[in-house]
């Protein structure tokens, strides 16, 4: 049928406007492959960016912290401090602490507002630090010694992912040297010796 949309036996095979119906099956499950599956890659990625900048700046924010709390100020408004001074280095961990603070002034109590922020980052540091800060106010020890402890041990930390990172460096570069610029060295330096053996054989013959 000639129309809108033609169909037709051709050879055998049945067409459809003119292309294999093989060829609009196959568009059509590579096209919900990727409507699928590239969503969730993407937001994999950011989510990885997002803990990586989280932990990269906590860190900075915990030696504020306790710099806010040595001062006077409960940890309330240490957190709503540290929230606005610590937006230049991770915008995520500044809106994450500014929701713990509005959380907070809506009625919802410290501890359930920072277990709130340990579930929403899904970041390992955030939740031992919200354990140490629920284990201090059920203890009733000092927070500002807690907190700095606590910053010791995550400065330690962050020194150390920094050396495994330094040590995976020398292994992830040996496939490009090897197999990119090692090729393009030996071709430099042997293909001038390789054409001039060349043109004395050939002369000797």
């Amino acid at each position: 049928m000639r129309g809108g949309v033609p169909d037709r036996v051709d050879g055998g095979r049945l067409r459809h406007a003119g292309k294999p119906i093989g060829n609009v099956l196959s568009v059509s499950l590579f096209l919900g492959f990727v409507g699928f599956y590239l969503p969730t890659f993407f937001i994999g990625l950011r989510q990885k960016q997002r803990h990586t900048e989280i932990m990269s700046a906590l860190p900075d924010a915990l030696d504020l912290m306790v710099v806010c709390v040595e001062a006077g100020l409960g940890l309330g408004a240490a957190i709503q401090r540290v929230g606005l001074e610590i937006r230049l280095a991770s915008i995520g961990l500044s809106d994450e602490l500014a929701l713990v603070n509005s959380e907070m002034q809506t009625g919802v109590s410290r501890m359930d507002a920072l277990r709130n922020l340990a579930e929403r980052t899904g970041v390992e540091d955030i939740y031992s630090l919200v354990a140490m800060l629920i284990q201090t106010d059920k203890l009733g020890t000092s927070i500002a010694a807690s907190l700095r402890a606590h910053a010791e041990s995550m400065r330690t930390r962050r020194r150390q992912r920094a050396e495994q990172l330094a040590r995976k460096a020398s292994i992830k570069l040996a496939f490009p040297l090897v197999f990119l610029i090692f090729p393009a060295l030996l071709v430099t330096i042997l293909g001038p010796a390789a054409i001039q053996l060349m043109k004395a054989l050939a002369a000797g013959n």
